[in-house]
């Protein structure tokens, strides 16, 4: 008996030794550089993260999007960073990158963290008023191969060199559409369908004129296909070559007087206009491109109209993005080791990216967009078709362009053009040439400034 005693305490004894050494080499949210609440589930990276839950202060971080869904986000934030103090700074867009803009010129008042959107985005590239997540202690290179070439590169300096803004969300172009309009016209409905069927220039002009000719429009601006195209290629490379002048561009701008011809477009916002609206409540407007929100858009605007609104891939062979965001932090920020503990995990936690997908915003990051729940969510509003995975699927297929602060004045002299094209029946090439050379010639001065920054 006294024998079996033993072996039985040893038993017992080396069973509770294994037992710890099981629980003590587990990973918890208390453990540091890991990803805290990191399931291994075989759909998430381990990331190591810069910092430990340990790491505290004050972070001022201003937001133009929605106040409770980064009011939310900050909750679950604190979970894993209990001492990091976020205040959230709410304003309107316009308010942000002006203030901005000033306080970053000024060299004070600047927040910790500032969300940016792309339109607005190259007027804090220059002079070294953002902090270079390539360089330590935040080493954002580690995360490049989790977003696309497009995300990637967007946010970085005019040279390629600096990485300014944190990937956040893509925006792809999508193409959104009536479905029962367009089965009513013996038209491809299913969205599959639709997309193949409107990479034919030939069919898009025939669906155009089946439109037409029962008073209803295709598109809403009618420059659309040519804008769009141009909104892929930027206005300059990292070396200030114009780059919308080329072969594709001029037969787009031809296919868009013909478009012009049959009446494809109102040449009205029918989202943001009385009358536009007025077109869409009367079943007067089939389709239109907007960004991948478009759905959350047409939800507010015309919630009547739910379940009727499909959406599809861009006709035409075009992938372009269509807006977006980033995270940035100012140089002049006084706690840039917690500000970056704020962006790192909020780009790409679960956590967070399911905060952020309930208003609609598609995240530019592979490991999120791989996830089951995010590739299966259904919107109703779009009579359930899974639309997340039809953005997602447009993404890598995005071509690389750069953003410079002479991109607004570049814009003005370019749709200034198309207009003389158009209205004036003028020889696209010829057109094309002349815009090249009036855009070169009207910002010649700002570009050598420019280039000569950029090599000092």
């Amino acid at each position: 008996m006294k024998k079996y005693a033993k072996v039985f305490l040893f038993l017992l004894l080396l069973f509770l030794v294994l037992a710890g050494c099981s629980k003590g080499s587990s990973t918890t949210e208390g453990d540091s550089d890991t990803n805290k609440g990191n399931e291994e589930d075989g759909n998430k990276p381990q990331f190591e993260y810069s910092f430990d839950s340990t790491i505290s202060g004050d972070v001022t971080f201003w937001i133009f999007g929605t106040e409770q869904v980064y009011r939310d986000i900050i909750t679950e934030f604190n979970k894993v960073y209990p001492d990091v103090n976020v205040k959230l700074v709410p304003l309107n867009g316009a308010d942000l990158h002006n203030n901005l803009q000033t306080t970053l010129a000024t060299g004070s008042g600047a927040p910790d963290v500032a969300q940016v959107n792309q339109g607005n985005f190259p007027r804090y590239i220059m002079d070294d008023l953002l902090v270079d997540l390539l360089q330590p202690p935040y080493n954002a290179g580690k995360y490049k191969e989790l977003v696309s070439e497009y995300s990637w590169e967007r946010w970085k300096s005019i040279d390629g060199e600096q990485l300014l803004g944190m990937p956040w969300d893509v925006t792809a172009g999508v193409f959104y559409y009536r479905q029962d309009l367009y089965d009513e016209m013996g038209l491809p409905s299913d969205p599959e369908d639709l997309g193949e069927y409107l990479q034919d220039p030939n069919n898009h002009l025939e669906a155009a004129k089946t439109f037409a000719a029962n008073d209803i429009y295709m598109l809403q601006w009618r420059d659309t296909p040519a804008v769009h195209y141009g909104d892929t290629l930027g206005y300059f490379d990292s070396e200030f070559n114009y780059l919308r002048n080329d072969e594709k561009m001029a037969d787009l701008l031809d296919f868009v007087k013909q478009g012009i011809q049959i009446g494809w477009a109102p040449q009205m916002n029918v989202l943001g206009t009385d009358e536009g609206k007025q077109l869409v409540n009367q079943g007067k407007v089939a389709s239109f491109p907007l960004g991948s929100f478009g759905a959350r858009e047409l939800k507010n605007v015309f919630p009547d109209q739910a379940g009727k609104w499909r959406a599809t891939k861009m006709p035409l062979g075009i992938n372009v993005g269509l807006g977006g965001s980033t995270f940035v932090i100012p140089s002049q920020s006084n706690n840039k080791d917690a500000a970056w503990a704020l962006v790192e995990w909020m780009m790409t936690a679960e956590e967070a990216w399911k905060v952020f997908s309930v208003n609609s915003v598609q995240s530019a990051w592979k490991h999120i967009a791989e996830m089951p729940w995010y590739q299966e969510r259904e919107n109703e509003f779009l009579g359930g078709q899974q639309d997340f995975k039809l953005y997602d699927s447009i993404d890598d297929n995005i071509p690389v362009r750069r953003f410079t602060p002479l991109d607004n004045q570049a814009w003005q002299i370019y749709i200034d053009g198309l207009n003389e094209s158009i209205n004036n029946n003028i020889d696209s090439k010829t057109i094309l040439n002349q815009i090249e050379s009036d855009t070169l010639k009207q910002l010649g001065t700002e570009i050598e400034e420019l280039k000569a920054k950029m090599n000092n």
